[in-house]
């Protein structure tokens, strides 16, 4: 095949999801929405750090946004599977719009106070308990099964580009503007998101009433979740991997100021460098979709990112610390949305909300107990220790769990190879 050719069939692969006409105006809302929050994020994390100058108290910011996403999103499927999501999500994202306007308002004013903070992010937490699992099982509503794998990774690539640019963005907004207009850019990209949920046409696909309670409905799915070998394994991989691997933007501050001596030019241009990463490995992930679910991407994923992360302890060196978060961002990427994927293409349609509020679940209801343990570490050893002692806590308890389940580990492997030959 000619170049050019190999080129077109090449793009084609990474965006064939965006020839569903919803979907591509659902995802140009997100571009947009996305930038804004990754701002917020950044600047949150930023003020509330120079505010206290407490890794611990950096910390339990994280704790007070996930930690409704622990307690509450496994019932959240339920819900997400009642009622159609395209309302779900107009209702989550005006909340989220009010709650950014909040914070600008306190910004502005001069009047924020660490605890009113930590309520907005319990607020900010309890609203995406709801709106993560019905964004992502809306994906399949949107564009089929057969193009989900790649709606998945295209949603990635547009995370990750925020990730890049909005913490650069960030960087100088803050440094003339102050946090309160990131805080007020954020507010305003909600309307391109909720703008865009009105323009789409897609029927829901609302489970059948039922009537017993939501307390079933949360076992029923877990337990299916439990019965399927594939489903299981998965599960516990994010689990274990999402708690100890995914505390960066708690972990980069405290390095930045403690470990490299810099203030909030490389604490940003660091996040910026994970944002290029993770938005490398999402483009490799879609040019991948069309092949199908690779189960042992997972398992290469989660080795490689636990790797560079002890690794970490050796990067004293602004441009290697450059490096080596580049590469946790890209190996992160590539675990999350091998685990997504899987979750996406082997619950039954009647499970999806249920099944994808387990992966919110695993992935952000874990952070409050990485972050709270990433800070732990961070004020008991020092900025240098967050990578590490989270990369070699993971190892152990992976080893641990895969010590009688090696077997399924080679099969995921000679499986892979017997597709390929």
């Amino acid at each position: 095949m000619p170049p050019t050719e190999r080129a077109v069939s090449m793009l084609g692969a990474i965006f064939s999801s965006l020839k569903h006409r919803d979907f591509r105006i659902f995802w140009i809302g997100q571009c947009v929405s996305l930038m804004g929050t990754w701002m917020q994020r950044t600047a949150l994390i930023w003020l509330v750090y120079t505010m206290t100058d407490s890794p611990f108290l950096v910390g339990l910011v994280g704790v007070a946004q996930f930690l409704p996403m622990l307690l509450f999103t496994l019932f959240a499927g339920a819900v997400v599977d009642r009622f159609p999501k395209r309302k779900i999500l107009i209702v989550t994202q005006s909340l989220l719009m009010l709650q950014a306007f909040a914070l600008a308002l306190l910004a502005f004013f001069n009047s924020e106070q660490y605890w009113q903070l930590l309520l907005l992010c319990a607020f900010l937490g309890i609203t995406t308990t709801i709106d993560m699992p019905a964004r992502l099982s809306f994906f399949a509503d949107l564009v089929g099964k057969e193009d989900v794998m790649n709606a998945v990774s295209l949603n990635s690539s547009i995370v990750n580009l925020a990730r890049i640019i909005g913490p650069a963005v960030t960087g100088i907004v803050m440094v003339k503007f102050g946090a309160a207009v990131c805080f007020l850019i954020n507010a305003l990209s909600f309307l391109a998101v909720i703008y865009s949920l009105t323009r789409i046409e897609t029927k829901d696909s609302v489970a059948p009433p039922q009537k017993r309670d939501m307390l079933e409905e949360v076992k029923e799915g877990l337990a299916y979740i439990k019965n399927d070998e594939t489903l299981y394994l998965n599960a516990v991989f994010l689990a274990i991997v999402s708690t100890f691997a995914m505390n960066s933007e708690v972990i980069i501050p405290v390095f930045a100021k403690t470990v490299l001596g810099m203030g909030a030019g490389a604490y940003t241009k660091l996040l910026s460098a994970a944002g290029a990463g993770s938005l490398a490995g999402a483009v490799t992930m879609a040019s991948l979709s069309k092949k199908g679910v690779r189960k042992w991407i997972l398992l290469v994923g989660a080795a490689a990112t636990l790797s560079v992360q002890v690794l970490m302890a050796i990067a004293w060196n602004y441009a290697l610390a450059l490096l080596f978060v580049a590469m946790i961002g890209f190996f992160n990427l590539v675990f999350l949305n091998a685990g997504n994927s899987i979750f996406q293409v082997y619950a039954p349609d009647k499970y999806r909300g249920r099944v994808m509020s387990v992966y919110s679940f695993l992935t952000q209801g874990s952070l409050p107990v990485g972050n709270f343990f990433a800070g732990t570490a961070m004020q008991a050893l020092g900025g240098w220790a967050g990578y590490p002692v989270c990369g070699l806590t993971a190892f152990i308890c992976l080893a641990f769990f895969m010590r009688d389940k090696k077997e399924v580990v080679t099969g995921w492997f000679e499986g892979a190879k017997a597709s390929e030959g």
